[in-house]
């Protein structure tokens, strides 16, 4: 199948998946020592990184337009059997998504540094590495969430999520 016949937000995704990708590994070889968080360090930086995910869900949609507005025009150049492109309007709409990526991927590498990991985009869902009991964990926190109640074993995920309770926070630290 052609990649281009496929369905604009299929693209986008793929593009915004390989994006993520390439930062992950970038990541992964310019500090392969996680930075471990308290709850306190991590709910401290809840306002920073809101601010960074509420950033990064927008300008992804803004990238998933773009892309379907450049496939509704290829689609009707297609259907058309050919016309003359709108080649000042592709230009801008390229524009705006080629400045959606690069602003895309900034955000994504500010919340990298920060030393948090973004598991999902389209539920705002943000993990803090932390110890518990020695054992490498994360603290899970979701967009709409007043804070940070929940961590979970990192092989478990979100389906994972347990309470912060007395014990937990007895037992975990920094690093």
């Amino acid at each position: 199948m052609n990649p281009n016949s496929q369905h604009p937000s299929i693209l986008a995704r793929r593009c915004y998946t390989h994006l993520v990708d390439a930062l992950q590994r970038q990541r992964f070889y310019i500090s392969s020592v996680p930075r471990f968080f308290t709850l306190l360090e991590a709910e401290s930086l809840l306002p920073q990184v809101e601010g960074l995910l509420r950033t990064l869900i927008e300008l992804k949609e803004d990238h998933e337009r773009a892309d379907a507005e450049l496939g509704r025009i290829n689609q009707r150049i297609a259907l058309s059997g050919g016309m003359i492109l709108p080649r000042e309007q592709v230009r801008q709409i390229r524009a705006r998504k080629d400045a959606c990526a690069h602003g895309l991927k900034a955000a994504l590498e500010k919340i990298q540094e920060i030393g948090c990991e973004l598991k999902d985009i389209d539920t705002g869902l943000i993990d803090f590495p932390t110890l518990y009991r020695g054992k490498e964990v994360y603290l899970c926190w979701k967009l709409g969430e007043s804070g940070i109640g929940f961590w979970h074993q990192i092989q478990d995920g979100y389906r994972g999520r347990q309470p912060i309770d007395s014990e937990f926070l007895a037992n975990h630290r920094a690093g």
